[in-house]
């Protein structure tokens, strides 16, 4: 196992040198026709910190301002100075075409050749680095779509096609979808086939991208559809945990991943097939609607900068300090971060931080703390409101996936990975009430195991628009979309398995449930709606007619199956792991604390809190009243005393 410092100016630098490091620090060590499996983080952060491409939005004459209008929700109802939404093409950059397709298909209004010759030059004069193509109703009929695709082919940019990227109803979501694909077309595309050149020249390798559906897709694919990549290292932690919890036999987790910048978090339950998709996912304030894995991020991470506001209120977060200049323990910032209130707290072991490779300094900290402390009264109270704060924003993010989605968290056992997770596990799931936290094995780099283990996916779609009791006769839309998904994974030398489903909704109502297609009974998903809507909401209405919005077909290539081997359990106390004695703030104040070397403990270990449970990657607390056993597979599973709960 290795972790390696990102390089921002090529991150495929980083990657060529850590593939080197796993080879003993010589290329040719590395066996030749090595498959790189990587995530990557490149496209979200671009879109965060607004270093996308310069784009060029193409869309019907008339219509060139929707991308910027959005929809008339707004998240802050009642807010008169909250901002206009994000958008990322400038008014001068959109263009119309003088063109018109029916809701049906027809085409009613073609663009001329002298037309689409005069668009060619308008782009060409704006300066767009890449252009996005959406042209109303071309999911009916993408024949116009392909047209100007054809006509900007001259510019030499990177031209996005809705009709490729979603094809699906609601112009708004699908036109900024695609001008999203465009935005980060050039960077990734730089990025991830100068990587994939470099793989192939080395090794004779090649490089799969974690797709943000949680399924493994080529460099080249990745390349011409990054914004399926948006949530891709978040999507490789998700997949990860859930075969964890698996082998681990839970049937229902709560995912969650605390990191540097942020914390994700997810829901899984066996009986809805693990963890859930979503179609209607928003980042950095952009609405995308390809499927992702459900996981909602909270701006809660190691590095988040904590402050004080004009009322005189402690505030943690969304800032970052990010790995440069990091936290103030680091050297290098003096901005106090959660880290920084974990090492002041003693809950972060100076001597084994990251296997030895970095030096914390603890008087810098304290120092910096104790001058930024505002009204608090010393630098360990002011620690202990940052752990509070952070907590409590936490928390918040799981009960939007859960409570809020009308699930109990009382029934789900909490996973935490990451490298920030098992240091607020057991508070977190104090709060929430949750009897059982699962640490799994090497948490900081669980991500990268979920992503070794992750099948190949490609996801197809396409808006149907018909009543639910007509839900029998469009079976060869299904047979069409799985032709085309069979084909492009023949090009790659695979198999795959179609997986068939629906988006469905009561006519009248503005948004959709996704539900499996059975097409051995296809009514059973009009039954299947009404039990997930009783679910969401509260209600269903079985009389109520219901309408077939999206059919869905996913193609899964299933990867190498994988099982770890297990150990038989053989009880011990761990004492042989235990190496230090210290004092560890927990709750309300500090207490004599055994610390334990994780690599040490073997299972049937048990640990009773308070205590600390140090790793490479990670560092697990483990307040008073608590109890950590390893399994067998060398998970740790911590049951969170009732009494401690209560």
């Amino acid at each position: 196992m290795l972790k390696a410092f990102s390089t921002s100016g090529d991150p495929s630098v980083a990657v060529l040198d850590a593939v080197e490091r796993i080879g003993g620090g010589r290329a040719l060590e590395v066996r030749r026709g090595t498959e790189v499996r990587h995530g990557t983080t490149v496209g979200t952060n671009a879109m965060l910190e607004g270093k996308t491409a310069r784009v060029a939005f193409i869309t019907t004459a008339g219509f060139e301002d929707t991308i910027a209008i959005g929809r008339q929700t707004r998240s802050r109802l009642y807010d008169w100075f909250a901002p206009a939404p994000r958008c990322l093409v400038p008014r001068e950059l959109r263009f119309g075409v003088p063109e018109r397709v029916s809701a049906e298909g027809a085409i009613l209004r073609a663009p001329t050749e002298a037309e689409l010759d005069l668009l060619v030059e308008q782009v060409r004069a704006s300066g767009a680095e890449a252009a996005a193509v959406s042209l109303l109703f071309s999911f009916a009929n993408p024949a116009t779509e392909k047209r100007v695709e054809a006509a900007l082919q001259c510019l030499a940019i990177p031209v996005s096609t809705s009709h490729r990227i979603l094809p699906e109803f609601r112009e708004y979501e699908r036109a900024s979808t695609t001008v999203v694909n465009a935005a980060l077309s050039p960077l990734m595309q730089r990025y991830l086939l100068r990587l994939e050149e470099s793989i192939a020249q080395r090794y004779g390798g090649r490089v799969h991208v974690m797709q943000s559906s949680g399924g493994i897709i080529s460099a080249r694919a990745a390349a011409q559809e990054p914004v399926r990549t948006i949530l891709s290292g978040p999507a490789g932690g998700a997949i990860g945990a859930w075969r964890v919890a698996r082998w681990a036999r839970l049937d229902k987790i709560i995912g969650f991943d605390m990191g540097g910048t942020s914390t994700d978090v997810f829901l899984a339950d066996a009986a809805s097939g693990g963890v859930q998709y979503t179609s209607e996912s928003v980042v950095a304030g952009v609405p995308i609607g390809v499927p992702m894995l459900d996981i909602h991020t909270a701006g809660a991470g190691g590095g988040s900068i904590a402050r004080f506001d004009a009322g005189g209120m402690l505030r943690v977060g969304p800032e970052s300090a990010g790995a440069e200049p990091g936290p103030i323990c680091f050297g290098r910032s003096t901005q106090p971060t959660v880290t920084d209130a974990n090492l002041l707290l003693g809950r972060l072991d100076e001597p084994s931080f990251l296997g030895g490779g970095m030096h914390l300094d603890r008087r810098r900290t304290e120092e910096l703390l104790n001058k930024q402390k505002g009204s608090l009264g010393t630098p360990q109270e002011f620690a202990a409101g940052i752990l509070r704060m952070i907590d409590t924003e936490m928390e918040k993010a799981i009960r939007v996936i859960s409570v809020e989605r009308g699930h109990d968290p009382c029934e789900f056992t909490l996973v935490a990975f990451g490298g920030g997770g098992p240091l607020h596990a057991c508070s977190l799931a104090r709060a929430l009430r949750i009897s059982r936290v699962l640490v799994p094995v090497m948490p900081g780099a669980l991500s990268a195991v979920g992503i070794l283990l992750a099948d190949t996916v490609r996801d197809f779609s396409r808006t149907v628009m018909v009543p639910g009791d007509a839900v029998e006769g469009w079976g060869e839309v299904f047979v069409e979309l799985e032709r085309s998904a069979t084909a492009e994974f023949a090009e790659e030398g695979l198999d795959g398995i179609a997986h068939r489903s629906m988006d469905v909704r009561y006519r009248g109502q503005g948004y959709e449930l996704n539900v499996p297609y059975d097409p051995h009974s296809p009514t059973r998903g009009v039954e299947a709606f009404h039990r997930a809507h009783q679910q969401r909401y509260g209600f269903c209405d079985v009389d109520r007619p219901v309408e077939i919005v999206n059919i869905r077909l996913r193609m899964i290539a299933a990867g190498e199956r994988y099982v770890p081997a297990q150990r038989t359990p053989v009880g011990g106390d761990g004492n042989a792991a235990c190496y230090a004695e210290r004092e560890v703030f927990f709750d309300n104040g500090f207490v004599q604390s055994r610390f334990y070397r994780r690599d040490a403990l073997v299972p049937g270990d048990a640990v009773h809190g308070p205590a600390m449970i140090t790793e490479y990657t990670s560092a697990t607390a483990l307040p008073p009243g608590c109890r950590a056993e390893v399994d067998g597979l060398g998970n740790l599973l911590i049951d969170v005393a009732e009494e401690a709960r209560a």
